[in-house]
């Protein structure tokens, strides 16, 4: 995929955050789509709508080129933060804005960021807890603060042992813990996440997991299967149950 496969769009209002969506053609008739949404990380905030989906969006595009080499059409979008800090209504009105124009099925809206899109990720479901069908967080961090309501969303957090960004303890640190924690916290609030733990990231840059992360081959089958408000109907891949 390359930008040109995507249109440019920018959410309404003053602080309306420009995106990117891939929108399939034709779009199928009658028809609600799933959405997958993707918060960049840090290195490719800014105003220029095209950073956050260069280089496969850092792997994540591996999501809709699965869904498109299996013939599922979904929405794909890729919002851009000018800072690197997430700001959950601005997350929030591109996913409205799109959800105006475009045909979604707003049971199967999905969330997925990496780094300090993780991070923001789990920010947004926090304050719209009823918003998302699944979450995908990778290599992030998060305030254990909150994560007691989004303990029923289903979600597949993934992160590197050895990760030199963002410790997988204790996170970017003080209150902002890494994703064992954060799993540990979802769990005991009822809460069944999969976690998946590499032993290593990849060498010389252990934080970048992303690449193989969103490629794993369970990952697109499992995250489309989750429903708005509802359990999940399949129990955690193979290899997402460590730790």
């Amino acid at each position: 995929m390359i930008p040109a496969d995507f249109l440019a769009a920018r959410a309404p209002g003053v602080s309306g955050l420009p995106y990117r969506i891939y929108v399939p053609t034709p779009l199928p008739a009658h028809t609600r789509l799933p959405l997958i949404v993707f918060l960049h990380g840090s290195d490719q905030a800014g105003d220029d709508n095209v950073a956050q989906i260069e280089y496969d969006a850092n792997g994540a595009l591996e999501l809709l080129d699965n869904a498109i080499a299996a013939h599922i059409p979904v929405l794909f979008a890729a919002p851009q933060s000018p800072t690197e800090t997430w700001n959950p209504r601005q997350v929030m009105g591109v996913i409205r804005a799109i959800e105006a124009r475009w045909p979604v099925d707003r049971g199967r809206v999905y969330l997925t960021g990496l780094s300090s899109g993780a991070s923001g990720a789990w920010a947004t479901a926090k304050a719209y807890p009823h918003a998302f069908a699944a979450l995908v967080p990778m290599t992030g961090a998060t305030e254990l603060k909150g994560l007691a309501r989004i303990a029923r969303i289903p979600e597949w957090i993934f992160a590197a042992a050895d990760d030199n960004d963002t410790n997988v303890v204790t996170g970017y640190g003080g209150a902002m813990r890494g994703s064992r924690p954060v799993v540990a916290a979802l769990r005991a609030a009822g809460g069944r996440p999969c976690y998946t733990e590499y032993r290593h990231g990849p060498w010389p840059a252990p934080h970048v997991i992303w690449p193989e992360a969103y490629d794993t081959p369970a990952l697109l089958d499992w995250l489309l299967a989750q429903r708005r408000g509802k359990p999940s109907p399949q129990p955690c891949p193979p290899g997402a149950h460590s730790r």
